[in-house]
This record gives structure tokens, sequence and C-alpha cells, in this order.
């Protein structure tokens, strides 16, 4: 009712939202933050309350552009000033009166429009400041590169390089301390690290051939050179950008071990930011086409500067290159690509719309941001969500919502109920830990679990980029998303991988299966108690010959339902082929009843009047030693020994059963097998 009234006040002059509780009021401003000019909010709701709204929008900054209004029947002094203080523009008692919400609502908007236009002339004078710095700082230093015969990528290919090795090294040590205004300030003052060869003669700059050692002299100046140019800026000097220009114009060619050059530095007395900008100014030298030299591969860069040959850096920042050596080429390449692409778009897109201030422009342009993601996330049929950690939500794409039954908006999504239905407890842990074991350099997350869709559980790929403050330590904060449903295939798959391991008739593993299974197992447990039974169904061709082989497959099918339930969930069950089974397990002291009573099992009935009977070949590792050979030979050999006394029973195999073999191996060979063995053992002297 309290809705109604107000949106009757001011449905004429305004466009009216309603939300029937605080959680759907932040759904609610999660899409439209940027369009909603004002938010009259109650203390008192349902699900979430007045508070813990201004909570959320303290948190996602929304209160900065969206005033807010609180309407409430909450007159106590401390709920007001709770209000206040966390950020609420002004307070209007319940039962209210119509002319003073007009009045209100009107100035407040007035007031935050003229407090816009402000911020947005203030971001247009940064702005343009910014990219005129950023401007002059490319010319100059592409007038160097230019006049040393070199392609202007050098400059944005040693900020790149260095940014990322920035990022590495935060995120491996806080030895030195490093922050993101670091970051971001030493990546643009290595733009200016070679500023002092403008003073350098050009015939030796582009000298083709190697420099003497007096030109070389020469060269090496410009790092004295570009160093006093920084001092010679007396009104910049307490400004931080001059300040670290120097080290690195000054220093980005001294080395770890104190051999370079101009002052000798030695290890941690050069400072970092030079240390960096020389390891990135060799790696892209290395790698670029050079007057007197042609480029290098990236693998011979990185091997080169790995074995020293250019001289000795700081072993953390060598380790930084090789955590980063595989990808490092394919992130300068399209680091550099996507930058080139994102100004050209952008520059086309403000020249097109002239008539707009910056900051209006950028208003339009987020709007068609968001405008073309939302197409797109409709359209792309995936489960797109993001998580905050504080307050505990997770939104959800419209699509996706739908999808899963689930609201756009839901509180505290690891411990809810209504999630639960979707992803189990255990996948949900593991999700959660794989996003909190990220770093802000290496965020993403691929997690494959089944999610309970319509009644179903199909697999699905959840690919999940972790959010970190920029705070120091960076804060896990969250994460953005999206769930793509890989059932079909994933089914496939598994029916592939298991038509691969498993016979087809029974479900049991097949023997190769089987015999690299236990192969691993002896390997690993070489002094394990270990046992291998050989399965024999006794009287199979009569089955067959009498019913038929359909009968035939249903009595195998039978005896490997049998075999199933009389072993444990570790032992290993396999079908060898044709009517023989292998049984292997591992056993703690007798042996004799664990076999007698698998055997039991095993005849203990009958398929369709057709009684099952079977007789098993049993050895242990004890006696034949771990090698899964050897037990197979030794376990058929006592199999042998069963069907000659009568079949229907079990045996063990023992050493009587090893001479008969070893007499049977003997008589097998053939008459020149045997005359060629005698020579060979006179040729030995034996």
């Amino acid at each position: 009712m309290n809705r109604s009234i107000l949106a009757d006040m001011l449905s004429d002059e305004y466009e009216i939202i309603e939300a029937e509780d605080g959680q759907e009021a932040v759904e609610v401003l999660r899409k439209y933050e940027s369009e909603i000019d004002l938010l009259l909010l109650d203390i008192v709701m349902p699900n979430m309350d007045g508070f813990e709204v201004l909570e959320v929008m303290n948190q996602n900054r929304w209160i900065d552009d969206v005033p807010v209004i609180m309407i409430s029947a909450e007159t106590a002094s401390t709920h007001v000033e709770r209000a206040y203080g966390l950020g609420c523009t002004d307070f209007i008692n319940r039962p209210f009166d119509a002319l003073v919400v007009h009045r209100r609502v009107i100035n407040t908007i007035l007031l935050y429009g003229k407090q816009k236009k402000l911020v947005g002339l203030l971001a247009d004078q940064i702005y343009e400041k910014e990219q005129q710095n950023a401007m002059m700082i490319e010319i100059l230093s592409n007038i160097v590169e230019f006049r040393n015969g070199e392609s202007g990528l050098h400059v944005r290919h040693v900020r790149l390089l260095t940014e990322m090795l920035l990022d590495h090294l935060m995120d491996k040590t806080d030895r030195y301390g490093l922050t993101r205004n670091d970051i971001v300030l030493i990546s643009n003052a290595s733009a200016l690290h070679d500023i002092g060869k403008i003073s350098i003669p050009s015939e030796i700059l582009n000298k083709p051939g190697r420099l003497t050692k007096e030109e070389f002299e020469v060269m090496k100046s410009h790092t004295v050179i570009g160093g006093q140019m920084m001092d010679d800026l007396p009104d910049y000097q307490t400004e931080p950008l001059v300040k670290v220009a120097r080290e690195i114009c000054r220093w980005h060619h001294e080395r770890y071990d104190g051999r370079g050059y101009p002052d000798g530095l030695e290890g941690e007395s050069i400072p970092i930011a030079a240390q960096i900008v020389a390891l990135a100014d060799v790696y892209d030298a290395l790698t670029s086409a050079r007057v007197y030299k042609p480029p290098f591969s990236h693998e011979k860069a990185v091997e080169m500067i790995l074995n020293g040959e250019c001289g000795v850096f700081n072993p953390l920042l060598l380790e930084c290159l090789t955590d980063m050596a595989d990808t490092l080429d394919e992130k300068l390449t399209s680091s550099a690509q996507s930058d080139r692409i994102e100004l050209r778009s952008v520059a086309e897109e403000l020249h097109r719309h002239e008539e707009l201030s910056a900051s209006e422009r950028t208003l339009q342009l987020l709007e068609h941001e968001r405008m073309k993601f939302s197409f797109f996330a409709a359209m792309s049929q995936e489960i797109q969500f993001e998580y905050t950690t504080t307050p505990p939500m997770a939104s959800l794409n419209a699509w996706g919502a739908e999808r899963t039954g689930l609201k756009e908006t839901v509180m505290d999504p690891v411990r809810s109920a209504e999630v639960r239905k979707i992803i189990s407890q255990n996948d949900m842990d593991g999700l959660v830990r794989a996003l909190r074991s990220t770093t802000p350099a290496q965020p993403v997350v691929r997690y494959e679990c089944p999610l309970n869709i319509g009644g179903e559980a199909r697999w699905s790929r959840i690919i999940a980029r972790a959010t970190w403050s920029a705070d120091e330590p960076p804060r896990y904060t969250g994460a953005i998303g999206k769930a793509t449903d890989i059932h079909d295939s994933r089914m496939k798959l598994e029916k592939l991988e298991r038509e691969a391991t498993h016979d087809t008739l029974t479900g049991l593993l097949n023997h190769a299966a089987a015999r690299k299974q236990i192969q691993t197992l002896l390997e690993e447990y070489p002094k394990g108690s270990f046992a291998m039974a050989i399965v024999d169904l006794d009287h199979f061709k009569s089955a067959n010959d009498t019913y038929g082989h359909m009968f035939g497959d249903q009595v195998l099918k039978y005896l490997a339902g049998k075999l199933r339930e009389s072993i444990r969930g570790a032992d290993i069950a396999a079908r060898v082929g044709g009517d023989e089974f292998l049984i292997f397990l591992e056993y703690h002291g007798e042996l004799a009843p664990v076999i007698e009573r698998i055997f039991s099992a095993l005849t203990s009935g009958s398929y369709e009047n057709f009684p099952i009977s079977v007789s098993m070949g049993v050895c242990r590792t004890e006696k034949v030693g771990c090698n899964y050979e050897s037990l197979f030979h030794a376990a058929d050999q006592a199999l042998y020994a069963v069907k000659r006394s009568g079949r229907g029973s079990f045996q063990f195999f023992d050493q009587t059963m090893q001479d008969m073999q070893d007499k049977l191996s003997v008589s097998a060979i053939s008459p020149i097998d045997s005359e060629g063995a005698q020579e060979a053992g006179h040729k030995k002297g034996e």
C-alpha cells in the first residue's frame, strides 16, 4: 500500500520501479544502477532490511551515485543515526505528507544532478590531462626509437613486459613493498628508459657492425645523460614519476653481479624499477630485429637470459621470467593488439559523438556495452553469475535463473538450500576452494561437476574468474563466471573411456585394464600380500549348445553379478575372455577362508535351472613374487590342476605345480632350439 501511494504521488513526473523487499531492490540496483536517480527505501522489509541494502550499496559504491531517502515508521534516533551513517541523504517519517515527499524528491535529484555535472567536468579535465601526459611520453619515447632505427613497438613492449613482471613479482613476494600504484608508475616511467639516446650520434646508434671501444663508451653515456635530463627538471623533482624515471634511465644497464654500467651497482642496491626494466629491455632487444642482428626466437631469448649470456639478473626476477615463459610471447602479442584495437574503436566511437562531453560519452558507451552484454548473455544459453563475498550474494542472468529455477539474486549461495538442489555441497566447496586458491595474476578457474537441471544431473563446465580487491595485500572478494552444459559430450567421453577398459557384456574390467591396474598395485606395494584367482565356468559349452548363445550370455552376466557381490570394493574383478574370470585381492592373515567364502558364493545357486559350477586356481605373491605375468601363469597352473582332478573346486598353486610347469617348458623346446641352447652353453664354457 505504501509503495502504491508513493507511486501515485510521483508517477506523473518520474518512471517508477518497485521492489517488494531488500533483496529485489539490490537485484534492480545491480541491473539499472546507472539509470536510477533516486531510491526511496524502507527499513523493515523481509529477506533483507533497509540497513542491509545500504550496506550493499556502500560495498558496491552505488551510494556515491544513487541518493537514498529513507521513508519509514521507525523513528528511533538510533535508526535515524544509523541510516545517515550508511549514506542516507534524507529521512522522512511515515505516515508521510505528499507535498513534503514531492519537494524533497525534487531537491535531492537536483542536488545530485549538479554534483554529477561537476564530477563529469572534473573527470573530463583529468581524462584530457592523462591523455596528454601519456601522449607526450609516447611521442618523446618514439623520437628516440626513430633516431635509433627501431620500431615504436619497443617502448610499448618494454612497458607491457615491465607491467607483467611487476604483477608476477608482487604475487611472488612482498620484499619490495610494491602496490598497484607503483606498478602503474613504474610501467609509465619505463617508456623513458632510453631517453638519453637522443644525444648519441646517429652513426653510432645505427652502426650495423660491432662498436669500437670508444664508440661503446659513447653509447654507454646515454644512461648518465638520461638521468641528468631528469635532474634538469627542477620544478618536478618531487614528482614520483620523475624520481622513478631517473632511476630507470641511469641504472637500467646495471647488472646484479656489479658488472653493469654506469655506476657498477650490485644486487639490491639497484632500484627494483631499474632491475625490471633492464630485464624487459634485454628480452625485447633479443626478440626484435636490430641493425646489427636479426631477431631471436622467444625460446632462444629466454634461454640466453637464463644462461647469463646477457648479464646477471636478480634470481627472483629470473624465476618470474621462467614462470611466465610459456605464455609470455602470446600475452605480449595479444596485449599489443588488443590495445591497438581498443584505442581505435574508442576513438572512432568518440569521433561520431563530438557533441557529447567525455563523461556523457562514457555513460552512453557503458549503456551500449550493458545492452550488448544482456543480448549475448540471453543468446549464449549459459548460466552466468556474479558472486560477492560481502554481502554473500550471487546474481544470475535471466536465462540462468529460468534454467535453474532460482531467483536472479540469491543470498548466501554457498549455504543456500535452494542452491544445494542444483549443485552438491561437495562440489560447491570444491569450487570455492579453487577460487580462493587463485591469485590476482592467475584468477581463472575451470571446474567440471554435475548440476541438477530440471530434475536431471547434467555435467557442466564452470569457468570463473576470481575478483580481488585493490588493497595490499589483495583480498578475495568474489567471482564472475558461467556454467556451460557439456552433458552429452561428457557422457559420450565416459562411454568411450568405459568401453576401452570394461567388458561390454558383463561390465567388469577387461583383461588389459585389469593387468594395468594390478601391475601398478604390485609395483607400488612390493611387500604387500596379494592373491590372484582365475575362475572358469564349468560346462559352459553345454549351456550354449543346449539353450543357445543368448542364454549363454545371460549366464555369464549372472556369474559376473555374483562375482561383484562376493568381493570387496577395493578388490579387482575382470573378465579374461570367454568363460574365464579373474579376481585380485589383498589379504591379511589366512587366505583360505576368504577364497572359500568367494567360491561358495559363486556356486550357491543356478540360473534358470542351469546349475552354476566353477573351478578356481589361486596364487599368492609370496609364492612367485610381485609380477603380474608370474601370478597369472601360476594361478592358471592351479586352475589346470583343478580341471585335471574333475572340476568344481579350487586349489592353491604349490611347488608340485611349479615342477610340472618346468617339465612342460622343457618338453616344449624343439630339437633345434635344444641344440642351439647346448651350442650356446659350450661357447660360454658351461
